[in-house]
């Protein structure tokens, strides 16, 4: 299973058209999101969560249903935190955006001495996608080693190649340059003051029965993401700071309201997070930091996805206003039947047209 990459890049959002006369959320996402499919959607404007209802199971065997307050992994949407940590790091004073990786990373070969922080960010250090599976448990050391002994995809700088070892790098260089581990870090800086008690990978100590079990395209059960090979302290480090972290709809609505303030980033920060760093290969969007940032009906929209083999989330929120809308899935394929990636662009922009008509 690889660690995620984009689904719905290109030009699907914009496709999109807002209706001249919205119907309300509720019925636009009863017959959007599949019938079979399981999962949550969350629809925020003016600060106020407008929609939020689970759809199917979060776990069949124990019949218990989906709701807003169901733990999910949600998947490459990830690496905004990794992206905020690093930038809320830059406001200390503890690294800066242009410092080449060998400040943090040890000895770097010849041909990465000229990668920086800012390049990791945006995708544009020339790094392969994965260097394996995301749960092949792997140290920070080993995949910190096998990152800079891989083959270069482009020189740095030069292009936009996604990259889950670039964000596993970023993870690194935070716990470097803040003298504590990923999760510690972004759960005293960004979670806390954002109010999220249910996001993070260990820390919360959760309760089986709140993370959502994932299932298959044919139907089986592939546990939760815990359940999977795991370090102590999280998901190895194939996966770390590019994937994996578990958070719940509701948390996720906190975190919106975090980043219109400057409870976690200041202004200067929110600029460089949502900042049109990098034209996107074969698109029109661009990528800023963590962040696509794309034009739409509803003006531009900064979004994230995330998907593996059995689940799919998107975080969406208009740069415009403050609207926003996450949904997510825990089963997203049905063979013969649903693909979630097909709905990914209408339901996501249509949710955000029709977030304030509630």
């Amino acid at each position: 299973m690889a660690a995620v990459t984009l689904t719905g890049c290109g030009d699907g959002m914009a496709d999109v058209r807002c209706p001249w006369r919205a119907e309300p959320v509720a019925p636009f996402v009863a017959r959007t999101f599949p019938a079979g499919a399981s999962g949550t959607v969350l629809v925020a404007a003016g600060g106020h969560v407008r929609y939020c209802r689970g759809v199917g199971w979060a776990d069949r065997r124990a019949h218990r249903r989906a709701g807003c307050d169901t733990v999910y992994d949600v998947m490459s949407i990830t690496k905004q935190f990794t992206a905020v940590a690093v930038l809320k790091l830059a406001m200390q004073g503890r690294l800066r955006l242009g410092d080449r990786i060998g400040r943090f990373l040890g000895p770097v070969p010849a041909d990465k001495r000229r990668i920086t922080v800012r390049q990791l960010l945006t995708h544009t250090a020339g790094l392969a996608e994965s260097l394996g599976d995301d749960y092949d448990p792997v140290s920070r050391e080993t995949m910190v080693r096998a990152a800079l002994a891989s083959r270069l995809r482009s020189a740095p700088g030069r292009e936009f190649r996604y990259s889950n070892v670039g964000y596993g790098l970023l993870a690194a260089i935070v716990e470097h340059a803040a003298g504590t581990s990923y999760e510690r870090y972004l759960n005293r800086y960004l979670f806390a003051p954002a109010g999220m008690t249910r996001t993070g990978y260990v820390l919360p100590r959760w309760r089986r029965g709140q993370v959502a079990v994932e299932y298959d395209d044919r139907d089986r059960s592939h546990g939760r993401p815990f359940d999977h090979p795991w370090a102590a302290d999280g998901p190895y480090w194939n996966l770390r700071g590019n994937g994996g972290m578990l958070s719940s709809a509701r948390d996720l609505f906190r975190w919106q309201r975090a980043l219109t303030g400057e409870s976690v980033l200041s202004a200067w920060a929110k600029r460089q997070l949502f900042g049109r760093h990098v034209r996107m290969a074969d698109s029109d969007d661009h990528y800023g930091d963590g962040w696509v940032l794309s034009d739409t009906d509803v003006g531009e929209v900064a979004w994230h996805d995330g998907g593996d083999t059995w689940s799919l989330a998107v975080f969406a929120r208009s740069l415009r206003d403050d609207r926003m809308v996450f949904w997510v899935s825990n089963h997203a394929y049905q063979r013969h039947g649903w693909n979630l990636e097909d709905a990914q662009s209408e339901l996501t922009i249509g949710a955000l047209c029709r977030a304030r008509t509630d």
